[in-house]
Formats: C-alpha cells, structure tokens, sequence
C-alpha cells in the first residue's frame, strides 16, 4: 500500500493545515475500508456510526501524528470505538454477516486467502469471514477490509500484536482451508454465523 498511503499521508498533512480538499482526499481513500469495517461491527448502522467518528476524526484530527498507515489504524480505533458503543447501547455483538461490496475492493491483496476472497462473491465471502470466531473475524477484516498489519490492528484492538497477528493467520488459515475443500466454488451451505452468535 505504499503510494496509497503516501497519497494519504499527504492528504491527511493538507488537512491538518486547514486544507479542505486534502481532508475530502483523505475521506475518500478512508472510507470505503472504513465503512466496510463498521458495517461488520454494527449491519445497518454503519452510515450512522461512520458519520459519528468521523465528526471526532475532523475534530481531533490537529492531534493524529504518523504517516498514511498510521492514519488508517487511527481512523480505525475511532470508529471502532464508535461501533462499540453504539452497540453497548443496542445491548448487541459484533457482527460480520453484512457487509458492502466495497469493503473487497480495498487497495493491496495480503495473501492467498485474502486474494481467493476477492474472487468469491461478495455474498460467499461475506459468510465465510461471518463463519471464523469473533477474534479471528475482527482481526481478518481489520487485515483484508483496512487494510492494516499486525501492530496496527492490535493497537485498535488493544491487544498484542502476536495475539493479533496469530487469529488474523488462524482465520486466513481456516478460510484457505474451506476454500480448498469447497474448491472455491461455493460457500458449503449452513457456514453463515455472525460475531452476535459467538457468545
């Protein structure tokens, strides 16, 4: 994700100087991973909850310091944040069975899972991420939806970047191994479970 994020780092530096379009080029390379990510914490509430962080992401955005990559684990911990409150009071989990078409088409593929995830439908893809354990699930789309490494998808998590790094591989792992199965034709029938059901 080199030059995406040397375009972001630029943007975000534009904002920060009172640039207006440098924020709206920021907001556009952010926000489809952004609102993919909030989608699979919340469903239909993401518009509402993107919304609310990035109204603190444009008020706090004179603090952020760090580079493009930076930027994105930023914006991910803030809208995180954003989701899980919004579901605190909802009284609901996390889940990941709904999520936009744009999520898949986030810059840069990670691996072979992660690329075979691309070329299932949205649908397919969808429901295998919904069928891994809510830790692997999170850390999976924090990796392939944002786009972050280890370090920083455990900074959003709060939690090790081993810990992270090992559900991240152990989802891909297991999502490799269905595709291997299924032969990548197909979701086997059943498989939809969401974060809500991970109790």
């Amino acid at each position: 994700m080199g030059a995406y994020d040397a375009e972001l780092g630029a943007a975000v530096e534009r904002a920060q100087q009172g640039d207006d379009e440098g924020f709206a080029i920021a907001y556009r390379l952010v926000q489809p991973g952004l609102i993919g990510y909030v989608r699979g914490l919340v469903g239909d509430d993401a518009e509402d909850v993107a919304s609310d962080a990035w109204l603190e992401i444009s008020r706090d955005l004179g603090r952020f310091r760090g580079d493009g990559a930076g930027f994105r684990g930023w914006t991910a911990t803030i809208a995180r944040h954003r989701a899980l409150d919004h579901l605190r009071r909802q009284k609901r989990r996390p889940r990941t069975s709904v999520l936009e078409q744009d999520m898949l088409e986030m810059p840069g593929g990670h691996d072979t899972a992660a690329a075979a995830l691309e070329k299932l439908s949205t649908e397919q893809a969808l429901e295998l991420i919904g069928s891994l354990p809510r830790e692997q699930a999170e850390a999976v789309l924090l990796r392939v939806v944002v786009g972050l490494d280890g370090p920083a998808s455990a900074r959003v998590l709060g939690k090790r970047a081993g810990a992270v790094r090992t559900a991240a591989y152990r989802g891909l792992k297991g999502l490799a191994e269905h595709l291997t199965r299924a032969g990548a034709g197909g979701v086997t029938p059943g498989v939809r479970r969401t974060l809500k059901d991970e109790t």
